[in-house]
């Protein structure tokens, strides 16, 4: 797996970025703190082209699947059922049926939610707090195949990560480590999530390994 570099001149977000942390009546934080979870759902506020790509402009999960009854879970809410429906990413829910029927490899907490039907060239901004410099492991909570995913940090590339074990289905569910990321500054940052077809995606975890004073050249 590649890590790349960034010069710390170029460690803060695009000043032409028009995007803006995810936050609503539910989910006030704002901008996630690295170390810390990530979640896939909560990427940024800005619409197509600004925060996020999409094959096409369906919420597949919030504005088509999760409109029929018996995939409104009691156990959930109406705003986890029409979660950004209005959006193109497409986000769903884990769901007592669907996903925690049978064992997983980790079994994710009932309701979290999650990127799904995922496509090549699709992408999403997360504006994240970056506490401390240095090199983070990347732990990803994910379903189904073993595909290899990107990241850049502030318009360049950063990470090139590799999930590393297949799962049965979209509805079995694993956490591991997919590879490692340098921030070389604190403060705000613009990391943009790149994948493909065949996941879905429901956080991601990151652990500072080495922090940047004691980072090697």
């Amino acid at each position: 797996m590649a890590v790349f570099s960034a010069t710390s001149s170029l460690a803060q977000i695009p000043r032409d970025y028009l995007g803006k942390p995810f936050a609503d009546a539910v989910h006030k934080a704002g901008a996630p703190n690295i170390p810390g979870i990530v979640q896939c759902a909560l990427y940024d506020l800005g619409g197509a082209g600004i925060a996020y790509q999409d094959s096409d402009p369906i919420n597949n999960g919030s504005g088509k699947l999760n409109l029929a009854p018996n995939h409104q879970k009691a156990h959930a809410s109406a705003y986890l059922w029409h979660f950004r429906k209005e959006e193109g990413v497409d986000l769903s829910y884990v769901k007592d049926g669907a996903d925690l029927s049978h064992a997983n490899p980790v079994s994710p907490h009932i309701n979290q939610l999650y990127i799904g039907w995922t496509e090549q060239h699709e992408w999403c901004n997360y504006t994240v707090n970056v506490a401390r410099p240095g090199t983070y492991r990347i732990k990803a909570l994910y379903a189904f195949q073993a595909n290899p995913v990107t990241f850049d940090l502030n318009g360049r590339p950063a990470a090139t990560c590799k999930l590393p074990v297949a799962t049965a289905n979209y509805h079995e569910w694993n956490v591991a480590t997919i590879g490692t990321i340098q921030f070389t500054a604190a403060g705000p940052q613009l990391l943009t999530f790149r994948y493909g077809r065949g996941n879905n995606f429901a956080y991601f975890e990151f652990e500072l390994i080495e922090p940047a004073s004691a980072a090697k050249p």
